[in-house]
């Protein structure tokens, strides 16, 4: 069933609603909560995909739902409608007003909803994907706070990496650190490119969702196996390459792929001249996973992220 879960008047007698899914085995199951949302930036969709695949699979085969699970596809519809990453109209990115407030605006009213109808999930996934410059390796992202919990989860995922990284005050305002803050174990993926989906790992995802929603007793059937990831602790174990010089940017490199020291991953040309204007090379060796698809740079632009390894 469909269900509103925050609505608030708009100037001219409209109203925003924003809804989630929500699938019940019929006796009412044994009480355990999985809540997967996504669309906070408006610019994001591979959580679409996601949810589309997960009610698909619970709808083709509800004899194994042994709890619920709640889709919460668009908590922005007026960004995913008009494709820009913050609310329209307020200039504001939503991941920065939460936990909210009942007293505040207009945006942290929704976000005090929103959080209200969250707290009493047995786990959430907060679903991301890259911006439309660059492009990401399926992952999940642990502010170093609450990496004892999260962790072991995120291990259980299915994503190709785990990356702890170190607090940052602006985290404080973001949905998933306001969620493990009131006792709900929250993982952020991140994944793919802005503005579009990728089919693949959305597919990848979903099957790590359901491997963990057997292990928290919400879906039986067959054992879904899943891949270990590459796990990632310090920020001195991420190599950033950022562009020298402006100009057009043409990857070598996919990410993904292993790259060692010297490793060509790029260039930036210049268009009118027909030169090279700077040859990019890999700074260390180790898993290309974040890589430059916007091939338009400015000075300073990121244009990959390695994830240092090993010879061999």
């Amino acid at each position: 069933m469909i269900i509103s879960i925050a609505s608030v008047p708009l100037p001219v007698d409209e109203t925003l609603e924003i809804k989630k899914s929500r699938f019940c085995p019929p006796d009412g199951g044994n009480g355990k909560r999985i809540s997967i949302v996504t669309g906070i930036h408006g610019d994001e969709l591979e959580g679409q995909l996601v949810c589309f695949q997960m009610a698909k699979k619970i709808r083709e085969n509800p004899e194994h739902l042994l709890g619920t699970v709640d889709l919460y596809p668009a908590l922005n519809p007026m960004g995913l409608d008009s494709i820009t990453r913050g609310i329209p109209g307020f200039d504001l990115d939503m991941n920065r007003i939460f936990p909210g407030t009942r007293d505040g605006s207009f945006t942290e009213y929704i976000a005090m909803q929103i959080v209200e109808d969250l707290v009493g999930s047995d786990l959430c996934l907060d679903i991301h994907a890259s911006n439309i410059y660059l492009t990401e390796l399926p992952q999940i992202r642990i502010n170093e706070l609450h990496k004892d919990k999260l962790v072991p989860l995120a291990m259980e995922s299915n994503v190709d990496f785990v990356w702890v990284h170190g607090a940052n005050t602006v985290l404080e305002s973001t949905l998933a650190h306001s969620m493990n803050s009131l006792g709900v174990p929250t993982l952020v993926a991140e994944m793919g490119v802005g503005m579009r989906l990728t089919p693949s790992y959305a597919s990848q995802l979903t099957e790590g969702i359901f491997h963990l929603m057997q292990k928290l007793h919400i879906w039986r059937g067959e054992k879904i196996s899943v891949k270990k990831p590459v796990f990632s602790e310090g920020p001195e174990e991420v190599c950033y390459i950022n562009a020298p010089v402006s100009g057009i940017f043409l990857k070598k490199q996919d990410h993904g792929s292993k790259v060692y020291l010297g490793d060509e991953v790029g260039s930036i040309l210049n268009p009118f001249t027909g030169e090279v204007m700077e040859q990019i090379t890999a700074p260390c060796t180790g898993l290309l996973f974040t890589i430059r698809e916007y091939p338009v740079v400015d000075e300073g632009s990121l244009i990959a992220r390695i994830l240092k390894q090993e010879d061999g």
